[in-house]
């Protein structure tokens, strides 16, 4: 049940009806609302570009259409990953059923401060301006934090005239970039960001974090009511990512990947990820019938391809991002996948690609650190091995055990597919998200309607 609250756009105090409560995890079917209002998704990438909040947000959009919303979405040109994967696209489609507006930037490194830095300026820019001169006060806004600061656009627009506004949080900033060394721990600049996050989550009519450790870090740093605040997880698209014999895919014949038992982390090879504790397995395991493979791109690509070389890992293979229409057949093509979480990121992001890890029906080598929602799902649900990062003695034991009891692994693979099919659908997880844009509309006196 959603306490009453003053709404940040009219400054008037409303009870959202008995009969409808916000949504913990999900709603129940006979409570789930959608709004009658346009929704407009902000974010700074959308396919075709390869980042993954792209991809997911395409997909809610998507789904969200076909539970009858309109639905436009805003974004930058593709520029998240290498210059090869920057597909040509319109800057204005109607794609799948969504109105998609695209805005020129520039697309400098996100690998360096200041490429990224300016990057968001000539995106964050644009955006603010044609949304306080064109924004409807009948639409519901979703902003994301890709950019971290996005959202704060909404909640100056709110200052100036009526707009609402739901806050997605994806990573959790500043506590990111303090965590990296981007900026001091208590400086000026944390300082400031805590401020202008504070006004964000404060003006926003509704907040939807990824999981329970984000709801308790934005409730505590911010005062946010939790009532206000909703836990909904990312999601794989179920009916393209499906479980396969890893012996009859393209990408495990193309690789030599049939006969080793294979280790695969594909997606983002960024710094919130932990590798050292699989470098050091695979360095370990060397001249045992083991492959460990990895797929992506990011800011410890460089690192992993220097040690793979340096430690003569010939056990170990790097390769980019896969083509889109490739990734059905790369992702099912190991024994076990891994989803990491590097120490200290608990509640400040989430590995999403945990779900297409569980569409895919594999076992999961979970990496984390021993207090973590990432390590209770997978022990909860019996869907693979844990392994407490930097232990590397105890991820060589766990893949050894794994290669000992192949019909284990099988099953713990599918467990995941069907605790996937039962939790982790894009039509479960859009229902959650029409719900609470409802509840965002509902406080702003826009229309709202049930769905099924």
């Amino acid at each position: 049940m959603i306490a009453s609250d003053t709404n940040p756009n009219t400054d008037q105090t409303i009870d959202p009806p008995a009969e409808h409560p916000a949504p913990r995890d999900a709603p129940g079917p006979a409570s789930t609302l959608a709004p009658d209002a346009p929704v407009v998704i902000l974010n700074q990438y959308y396919v075709p570009d390869v980042a993954s909040t792209g991809h997911l947000l395409h997909e809610l959009a998507r789904e969200l259409v076909t539970i009858g919303c309109e639905v436009h979405a805003v974004a930058a040109w593709p520029s998240y990953g290498p210059p090869d994967t920057w597909q040509p696209c319109p800057l204005r489609e109607k794609r799948d059923g969504v109105d998609v507006r695209r805005m020129k930037t520039t697309r400098f490194s996100k690998d360096r401060l200041l490429g990224r830095v300016v990057n968001f300026s000539t995106f964050i820019v644009p955006l603010a301006l044609r949304t306080l001169f064109g924004s409807r006060r009948d639409h519901v806004y979703l902003y994301t934090t890709n950019p971290p600061f996005l959202g704060v656009i909404g909640a100056f627009v709110s200052l100036l005239r009526r707009h609402t506004y739901v806050q997605l949080l994806h990573d959790a900033y500043p506590d990111l970039a303090v965590w990296v060394g981007t900026i001091k721990k208590g400086g000026m600049a944390e300082r400031v960001w805590h401020w202008m996050n504070k006004m964000m989550y404060s003006r926003a009519a509704e907040t939807i974090v990824l999981c329970e450790a984000a709801k308790d870090l934005v409730c505590r740093n911010y005062d946010i009511p939790p009532g206000r605040v909703h836990v909904i997880s990312n999601w794989a698209d179920g009916d393209l990512i499906v479980p396969k014999d890893k012996r009859g895919t393209k990408f495990s014949k193309t690789h030599g990947l049939v006969e080793p038992f294979t280790v695969l982390y594909s997606g983002n090879l960024g710094l919130y990820y932990e590798f050292e504790t699989l470098i050091g397995a695979a360095e370990r395991l060397k001249g045992e019938n083991v492959k460990f493979v990895f797929v992506g791109s990011g800011g410890r690509k460089a690192w992993i391809a220097e040690q793979i070389q340096k430690r003569k890992l010939t056990n170990s293979i790097l390769l980019p991002y896969q083509p889109t229409p490739e990734v059905p057949d790369s992702l099912p093509s190991c024994d076990t996948s891994v989803v990491s979480i590097a120490k200290g990121i608990e509640g400040i992001s989430y590995p999403s690609k945990l779900y297409t890890s569980l569409a895919v029906g594999k076992s999961v080598l979970a990496l984390s650190e021993p207090k973590s929602e990432l390590r209770d799902l997978v022990e909860q649900h019996k869907l693979g091995r844990w392994v407490q990062i930097g232990d590397v003695d105890a991820c060589v034991a766990t893949i050894r055990a794994m290669m000992a009891h192949p019909e284990e692994v099988a099953a713990e693979g599918r467990r995941a597919r069907e605790l996937f099919d039962r939790e982790y659908t894009r039509p479960m997880a859009a229902k959650k998200y029409a719900h609470v844009l409802a509840l965002a509309a509902r406080r702003a006196g826009l229309p709202t309607r049930s769905v099924p």
